[in-house]
């Protein structure tokens, strides 16, 4: 029997984690200006079991839909944005293990995130390798598999109990996921990532020296669930929303605390100021726009996970398609709109807002930084393509070396 999760009583599930979240917000700031992770306030929400939010509830979870682990993701990143995309691979994993049938091993894995272990990633090889090219690779030993490899922006694995890794089979040259568990001496990781925003999401290098894999532990990387692209694009969606709520927040705080005035404003007070309250507006419009966009774009990815079960390729096919164009049409909003707030944030406050002991410019920062991934021109080149010439959206990519 095949145990689809739905969805559940949102506010009794967001009021779970609210109080986590709050904790979380409270050291935001700080967290940002000394840089340090959030080491503490992911275990905060590992004990809360929030990496089981997916999981059916006949199976022990909370048994949400994906719109409503999407909500719940963009409260999370109004309080960090960096904890979201931290946990962006744990939720993708769990995601395809929900599209696996019902089975002994699907139990022991949704038994470890209801325990409260987490995955991160373990994808993305830099250098010199050529488009298409895996350097990291699995090698049959024993009764299990040997890694060896190199990745980095290695998303949340400083965080984790087990790291999903993209590889290449030594025997075979097939492209697997190979899933490693982080607490063995074959494993290291460094916190060596040094964008210029999510600074603190554990996305640096992570090595692997004759690693241990369990035997079922790797895969073809061909029985991966099929709505994965749209699915990481979500995360970064309800990142970047949750990024533009935090936005409003600010602005409006700074607002109605700030004393001084210019000489040439329009009232007595900055929250009198009737230019001012014009930017506030603006910057919460945004914001709607941005999260109505995304929420939106959660319901026909839903669609395509409750297709999985379904015997008809080609409408598996088409919910998939559908899942994929809207993910990228939310993308193109947001990546516009949300950097274009984090601007307008400053038109509301003055000089002193800029100072590092505030740190309203991550706002802009990490937004910039999440809509650099997955090149959003190539998404709104994909959506063109789709509505004119009905060629599907590109679903699965790789990076590498280009020839000449």
């Amino acid at each position: 029997m095949t145990h689809l999760a739905t969805g559940t009583d949102y506010q009794k599930l967001a009021n779970h984690f609210r109080p986590v979240f709050h904790r979380i917000a409270a050291g935001t700031v700080e967290r940002e200006r000394t840089r340090t992770l959030p080491v503490e306030q992911i275990q905060w929400l590992k004990e809360a079991t929030f990496g089981a939010v997916r999981i059916p509830v006949e199976k022990g979870g909370w048994g949400a839909s994906l719109p409503q682990l999407f909500q719940l993701l963009t409260e999370l990143a109004e309080a960090d944005s960096n904890i979201p995309q931290a946990l962006r691979a744990h939720f993708a994993f769990v995601e395809d293990r929900l599209n696996q049938p019902d089975s002994p091993a699907q139990d022991r894995w949704f038994r470890r995130f209801l325990d409260g272990e987490i995955v991160g990633s373990g994808w993305t090889e830099i250098g010199n390798v050529k488009l298409g090219d895996v350097i990291t690779q699995v090698t049959a030993k024993g009764e299990g598999w040997e890694l060896n490899g190199e990745k980095f922006y290695s998303t949340g694995t400083l965080f984790a109990d087990w790291i999903d890794v993209f590889a290449r089979r030594a025997d075979n040259q097939r492209d697997v996921i190979a899933i490693v568990n982080t607490h063995q001496s074959g494993v290291s990781r460094e916190d060596d990532w040094d964008g210029f925003g999510q600074r603190l999401t554990g996305s640096g290098t992570t090595r692997f020296v004759a690693a241990d894999v369990e035997q079922d532990h790797v895969y073809d990387f061909s029985e991966r669930f099929r709505y994965q692209t749209a699915f990481y694009q979500h995360v970064l969606l309800a990142t970047l929303a949750g990024i533009a709520r935090a936005v409003v927040r600010d602005a409006a705080a700074g607002v109605k605390a700030r004393q001084r005035i210019y000489s040439h404003s329009n009232g007595n007070a900055s929250r009198d100021d009737v230019q001012v309250l014009q930017v506030i507006g603006e910057i919460s419009s945004l914001a709607f726009a941005v999260e109505a966009s995304v929420q939106r774009a959660t319901h026909s990815l839903q669609s395509a996970y409750e297709a999985h079960i379904l015997s008809d390729e080609s409408v598996i096919r088409d919910y998939n398609t559908v899942a994929e164009a809207e993910a990228g049409q939310a993308q193109v909003i947001a990546s516009d709109l949300v950097p274009r707030a984090a601007t307008l944030l400053f038109n509301a406050l003055g000089a002193s807002d800029t100072r590092l002991s505030k740190a309203l410019d991550r706002h802009w920062r990490n937004a910039r930084t999440i809509a650099s991934h997955n090149p959003v021109i190539y998404k709104a080149r994909d959506i063109g393509n789709w509505l004119v010439n009905d060629v599907v959206p590109t679903s699965i990519w790789a990076i590498g070396r280009g020839e000449g």
